[in-house]
């Protein structure tokens, strides 16, 4: 099972699908540091309770991805903004994120954008003590792009397990800051 081709936010090319996962530039820079110390890592979007809605950052194989969990995308940490890779990272370079599968389901309108905020990160994420902490922000896709999505296959945690893994995505998926892939309504974003 092949997972979608990937675009850039707010891309709406016929036959072209959107990444369901942006990051901003700080938040891949606090996930390099967070390698750097800990190694691999992987997110999984957390889905209430103790830790909120919070995207909690794990040593890679510390969280249990179950079978149904989905991936939302596979955060490269080799590429600054606007760089395309040229194939799919591996090891240290790369930062897997799921969220469950019924979470999913709530949220497969919106796009991720994954960006970081001064503050304490939750429960037992690896920011805790660097005095950052994820965030989770949203943009709701067009029919145009939902359309696209909903031809596109989901790669779940029984297709990961078994060695699926997606295509490398086909446009930039490392935004400046959140305003560039999530605009504020009512404001004229950035220049």
């Amino acid at each position: 099972m092949n997972a979608p081709d990937i675009a850039e936010p707010g891309a709406s090319s016929a036959g072209v699908v959107p990444p369901r996962l942006v990051t901003t530039a700080g938040a891949a820079d606090l996930l390099r540091r967070l390698s750097g110390n800990h190694g691999e890592l992987m997110m999984h979007q957390s889905g209430g309770c103790c830790d909120g809605s919070a995207p909690m950052c794990y040593p890679a194989g510390e969280f249990i991805v179950g079978d149904h969990d989905v991936l939302l995308g596979v955060i490269d940490l080799r590429l600054g903004v606007g760089e395309v890779p040229v194939d799919l990272p591996t090891g240290i370079d790369a930062v897997a994120v799921w969220i469950s599968g019924s979470q999913f389901e709530a949220w497969k309108h919106t796009q991720l954008v994954l960006d970081v905020v001064p503050g304490r990160g939750g429960g037992f994420s690896l920011e805790a003590p660097e005095g950052y902490r994820f965030l989770s922000r949203a943009r709701a896709f067009t029919p145009e792009e939902n359309a696209s999505l909903n031809s596109s296959t989901i790669l779940v945690g029984a297709d990961w397990e078994v060695g699926v893994r997606p295509n490398p995505p086909t446009v930039p998926q490392v935004v400046a800051e959140a305003v560039d892939a999530c605009p504020v309504p009512g404001t004229a974003g950035r220049d």
